[in-house]
């Protein structure tokens, strides 16, 4: 079955950069669009970055020139460097991959950004 896991979140101090991994196995990693989606407390989960097969990406206007996405198909893994981080980072992030058959979520990751 799909798993997507994630790791590499942590506690950070605003201005620091952290780099998240997400694994992915049970499916084609390299056909498909991967996404980071993030959660904070109290709010709906929001699209942060996408990358497609093809290696174009996307990102939300609040990240934009302070995160990247990429990928390396040979490892089934998609990563997520952030820097300049801010407090208003603070989420729990999720690995996403939309397929025919339905989406599936990684278990998240928390990032904390202290001021």
């Amino acid at each position: 079955q799909v798993q997507l896991v994630e790791s590499g979140g942590g506690l950070v101090q605003a201005g620091g950069s952290l780099r998240l991994s997400c694994a992915a196995s049970g499916f084609t990693f390299w056909i498909n669009t991967m996404d980071w989606y993030r959660q904070a407390p109290g709010k709906e989960r929001e699209l942060v970055a996408t990358i497609t097969s093809a290696g174009r990406t996307n990102y939300a206007d609040s990240v934009k020139g302070r995160f990247a996405v990429s990928r390396d198909n040979a490892k089934n893994t998609v990563y997520l460097q952030m820097n300049s981080l801010k407090p208003e980072d603070t989420a729990v992030y999720y690995c996403h991959v939309l397929r025919r058959w339905g989406d599936s979520w990684g278990q998240g990751t928390q990032v904390t950004v202290s001021s």
